[in-house]
């Protein structure tokens, strides 16, 4: 099976918005997380969804399951004190849902609405041969690493950058297996999933996708996902 656990935890305090968490914001009269999860919704090779969302908003989420007509949310749970555990949470539903042992989970940001269909399966594909997959852009800009003090420690070529984003992708047995080692050695708040697998010696593969699948994380992100979302929608008369 492949299964999708879109990640909303948190409450974005970066987008400063008034009554409501980002993934809750409405675009077209939709919340940007159900724009993100009708992707995986309908795919065909997406067979179960889960959901990890900040608690007090669960009752909406679910609302919003039935609303819009997702099927494939086999549960909503709330999320945990960092990311991490977030992702854990819905990782271990995954597991108790459908089982631990051959399937493929794709770990997705809820305020990542602009993935494409074909994004999931190249990602699905990936994991298949290579028991990974990491969703990637290539960088625009020249990438410098700094050293402790502030100074340019490394400029990495251009040609080899890419700028790691979602879905990121593995057998759910591999990713909760990392998960549990991680939380047992007290690592409980690595920034995301290929940081966590890397750091445990798992290699990575990077699935090729576009700079278009922004994270909506401030009001500028906002904009433009709003902007991409009428302009795709206008190209239909054209």
């Amino acid at each position: 099976m492949n299964i999708a656990v879109i990640f909303a935890g948190g409450v974005g305090t970066r987008m400063n918005t008034k009554d409501r968490p980002k993934q809750f914001l409405l675009v077209h009269g939709k919340p940007i997380i159900v724009h993100t999860i009708e992707i995986f919704e309908n795919h065909p090779e997406i067979d179960g969804i889960v959901v990890v969302c900040v608690a007090d908003w669960i009752d909406y989420m679910e609302e919003m399951k039935y609303r819009f007509r997702l099927d494939k949310i086999g549960a909503i749970v709330p999320g945990g004190e960092t990311g991490q555990m977030s992702i854990y949470n819905g990782l271990k539903k995954a597991a108790e849902l459908y089982g631990r042992e051959e399937n493929i989970v794709l770990i997705h940001d809820g305020v990542r609405p602009l993935i494409t269909a074909q994004l999931i399966s190249d990602n699905i594909a990936c994991v298949k041969e290579h028991g990974s997959a990491i969703t990637c852009s290539p960088a625009k800009e020249t990438v410098a690493l700094i050293d402790e003090s502030n100074g340019i420690d490394e400029i990495v070529p251009r040609d080899r950058s890419r700028i790691a984003k979602a879905p990121q992708s593995f057998y759910l047995n591999d990713i909760l297996a990392a998960q549990e080692k991680s939380i047992a050695d007290g690592n409980t708040n690595m920034i995301d999933s290929c940081t966590l697998m890397r750091y445990y010696g798992i290699k990575l593969y990077a699935v090729e996708g576009s700079s278009e699948n922004i994270k909506i994380t401030t009001p500028d992100d906002f904009y433009t996902f709003r902007a991409l979302y009428d302009a795709k929608e206008n190209a239909q008369l054209f």
